[in-house]
C-alpha cells in the first residue's frame, strides 16, 4: 500500500476516535517505519515552525520542498500538519520517536537536522526559541555539540549561502584540495546510497537537497576561481 495510503488511513482513524497523533506510537500495533518516520518527522517539523509563535509561508513552502507529497495527498498532509501543531506531545516526544528508530544512523538524523534548520530560516530570522528548539533536538538525537554548531553555522550564522562553509573548507585552500572534499561529500551524501537500506522517501530527498547545496557550493567556488 502506498506510504500516503497509508498516512491518509491513520489521520482518518484518529479523527473517528478524537485521538491526538501521539496515540498512533502508544498503540499496541505501531505503524510500520517508513509510515512512523513519516508523520514523526512532519510532526517535528509542524512544532518547529510554530516555535517562534507564527509559521510563515516561507516555512511551508521549505516543509513543501522536503517532501515529496503527490497531489492527491495534499489534503491529509496539511491536515496531518495541522494535528501535529494541535497535538499536546511536545517535539521532545517525536524527536525521541525518530532517534529510535534511527540509532544506529547518525547520517540521516545529521540530515534531518539540517531539513529542520531549513525550516527554521525560512522567514529570513533565526529566533533563540528555535535555536533551543534545535539544540534540544540534537542532543536528543544524540549528535555532538561541535556537529550541531557546525550545521548551525551553515544555515543560521552566515546571511547568506557560504559556500565554503557548505563543504567545510578554508578560504585559503587550494582548489585541488577543495575539489577532493567535494568529491568525498558528494559521495557520502549520494541520494542512490540510501536505495534498498529501508529507509522512507523523506530521508532521500533529504540526501537530495544536502546534495545539491554541495555541487551547488562547490561551482560557486569554481566559478569565482576563474573569474
Amino acid at each position: 500500500m502506498e506510504l500516503w495510503t497509508k498516512v491518509s488511513e491513520i489521520i482518518a482513524r484518529l479523527t473517528r476516535r478524537g485521538e491526538k497523533l501521539g496515540a498512533i506510537f502508544n498503540s499496541r500495533s505501531p505503524p510500520e517505519r517508513s509510515v512512523a518516520f513519516t508523520i514523526a518527522v512532519i510532526a517535528l517539523g509542524a512544532k518547529l515552525a510554530k516555535a517562534d509563535g507564527r509559521v510563515t509561508r516561507d516555512e511551508v513552502r521549505v516543509f513543501r520542498a522536503l517532501f515529496k507529497i503527490p497531489a492527491h495527498a495534499e489534503k491529509n498532509a496539511a491536515r496531518l500538519f495541522d494535528l501535529a501543531r494541535e497535538d499536546m506531545a511536545g517535539y521532545e516526544f517525536y524527536a525521541r520517536r525518530i532517534a529510535t528508530m534511527f540509532r544506529k544512523d547518525k547520517v540521516i538524523l545529521g540530515r534531518l537536522m539540517e531539513a529542520l534548520f531549513q525550516i527554521a530560516v525560512a522567514d529570513g530570522g533565526y529566533d533563540p526559541a528555535e535555536d533551543a528548539f534545535l539544540r534540544r533536538v540534537s542532543e536528543i538525537f544524540g549528535l555532538s555539540d561541535s556537529s550541531f554548531r557546525k550545521i548551525r553555522s551553515r544555515f543560521a550564522q552566515a546571511p547568506d549561502f557560504d559556500p565554503y562553509a557548505i563543504l567545510g573548507v578554508d578560504r585559503k585552500d587550494s582548489l585541488e584540495s577543495i575539489k577532493k572534499k567535494w568529491r568525498k561529500l558528494v559521495l557520502a551524501n549520494h541520494p542512490d546510497k540510501f536505495v534498498g537500506s529501508g529507509l522512507p522517501e523523506e530521508a532521500r530527498r533529504m540526501a537530495e537537497l544536502r546534495l545539491e547545496s554541495i555541487n551547488k557550493a562547490h561551482d560557486l567556488i569554481k566559478g569565482s576561481a576563474v573569474r
